[in-house]
């Protein structure tokens, strides 16, 4: 009876310590799909290829895993055929050096954007930046703005000293054209006379 209880015990610790090593396991991304409600991968391992496993991330953040990219399944119940991915890494593409404190979203291309103890980078390493579907956009800078382009446009009117002027860059452009002024002393012959200053008409 009691060897019998043993057998049972040992049978159990077994199935326990077997399931309890394949509860995770690694490998790398082959094909990706997202759509729907959860990202789903495929991955390698060194003795099989599984699909439609689901990968969970954190709330609020998304990232297309490249090909290649080193994955840790977690198997629930030791199940392989129920591995979920819970972390990524790819060697070739992380950013590296960052300093304690320091946080940072990259991609693959060398696009980041960096929180660091100074202050916040961009850097759309030769690329477009896009704000859309905005209402207003508010900058608040204690000392200045500063933009080093050989260029600045903007489609609609302009407007300087906002909180107390009405006057907008376009209706003055439209009071100088319109202008006249009075030019006094004006004499026959060769003679030249410079104008008085400008009177703008309301």
């Amino acid at each position: 009876m009691i060897i019998r209880k043993l057998g049972e015990l040992e049978g159990k610790v077994r199935v326990l310590y077997r399931k309890s090593m394949m509860a995770f396991t690694t490998g790398k991304v082959t094909a990706m799909k997202d759509a729907g409600g959860v990202q789903v991968l495929q991955y390698q391992h060194p003795v099989e290829v599984r699909g439609s496993t689901p990968r969970m991330a954190e709330f609020g953040f998304s990232s297309g895993l490249p090909a290649g990219t080193d994955v840790l399944i977690a198997c629930i119940g030791g199940d392989r055929s129920s591995g979920i991915v819970i972390a990524t890494n790819n060697s070739a593409y992380r950013h590296n050096g960052l300093n304690p404190g320091e946080t940072v979203i990259y991609n693959q291309w060398g696009q980041f954007v960096k929180l660091t103890q100074n202050g916040i980078e961009v850097q759309a390493n030769g690329q477009a930046v896009d704000v859309k579907q905005a209402t207003q956009v508010t900058i608040e800078a204690a000392q200045g703005v500063m933009m080093k382009t050989p260029l600045l446009q903007c489609t609609g009117d302009i407007q300087d000293n906002c909180e107390g002027n009405t006057t907008t860059l376009k209706s003055l452009r439209e009071a100088y054209i319109k202008h006249d002024h009075d030019v006094e002393g004006v004499e026959s012959g060769n003679s030249t006379k410079t104008t008085e200053p400008t009177k703008e008409k309301p």
